[in-house]
């Protein structure tokens, strides 16, 4: 079985013993449904949860401990998960290569091919079922990313190079274009032979939306236009960061949603919770919400 037949494999698997809660009982950490669920935990909620199909890792792919994934490889095939590894291409401590130029000129001199294949010659030994996101949300104009909102071609170009790379040190691992969701994503897409999954970005902020939009959005209201444009590249879609908080009935809504199998959303085969408070501050000065599971009720 190839490596995306057993992504799915696993998925299904996990999925088909899952059943919904009641309404009434304790909020569970794995919300209800049966759209497979992962989740991005470094601090290790869900350790012992069962039903959770995909873990979720973020690393640099400068000043990065290699042998940590095979740690997580290990800790994933002990739970019957599946690894989703976003490499973020820059270095996470302060430094002046962390500029969209540089960046830019480095990837295009060969300057980080050593980085790409060190990561994925190591990936390419793991046990379980690898997918790769590099670059992510390279359509979120906010600016929080180096890799965002590039010239189309540039960033098609680089990413094109990244997968290239991976694909001779891991032959058998799979990869998702991961934009953020907005109008004009298509832009950025790399073809067909470069993507195998498609990822989004959902997240559910009562009081950004009620400033916003002026009034509470659903998960669907918030999904929909980015599946619809994600949805016209024929793959499967993956929301590949999931987030929400509010009050409790805000929350209570979104949690109930996020699993439930909807006609409207066909390609979608997995949810990945973000398990942590926000890295970057919202706008409205709404600050860094917390999505961290049963932290994430505001009052």
């Amino acid at each position: 079985m190839n490596g995306i037949g057993k992504w799915f494999g696993a998925l299904a698997i996990l999925a088909s013993g899952l059943v919904a809660l009641p309404a009434a009982a304790q909020m569970p950490l794995v919300p209800p449904g049966t759209v497979p669920f992962g989740v991005y935990d470094p601090q290790g909620d869900y350790a012992d949860e069962k039903g959770v199909a995909i873990e979720h890792l973020f690393l640099p792919w400068e000043d990065v401990y290699l042998p940590s994934l095979v740690d997580a490889d290990s800790y994933a095939a002990s739970r019957n998960r599946a690894l989703l590894v976003t490499i973020e291409p820059w270095t996470w401590s302060r430094s002046e290569r962390n500029r969209p130029a540089a960046l830019r000129a480095g990837i295009f001199r060969g300057d980080y091919d050593r980085n790409m294949r060190a990561i994925c010659a190591v990936l390419g030994t793991l046990s379980g079922p690898v997918t790769v996101r590099w670059g992510h949300e390279m359509d979120d104009p906010s600016g929080q990313f180096i890799w965002s909102r590039w010239k189309p071609a540039d960033y098609i170009k680089a990413y094109r190079r990244m997968i290239d790379i991976c694909r001779e040190e891991a032959p058998d691992i799979r990869y998702m274009w991961s934009p953020l969701g907005e109008e004009g994503m298509d832009a950025y897409y790399p073809g067909d032979d470069y993507v195998d999954l498609v990822g989004l970005s959902v997240f559910g902020l009562q009081g950004f939306d009620r400033r916003e939009v002026g009034h509470d959005r659903t998960y669907k209201e918030v999904l929909k236009p980015k599946y619809d444009r994600a949805k016209v590249f024929g793959k499967p879609i993956v929301v590949a960061e999931l987030g929400y908080s509010g009050d409790a009935a805000y929350v209570a809504a979104w949690h109930d949603a996020v699993r439930r199998a909807d006609p409207d959303f066909p390609k979608l085969i997995a949810v990945v919770y973000f398990n942590q408070p926000e890295v970057y501050p919202w706008p409205y000065g709404l600050g860094k919400p917390d999505w961290t599971m049963g932290r994430n009720i505001t009052r």
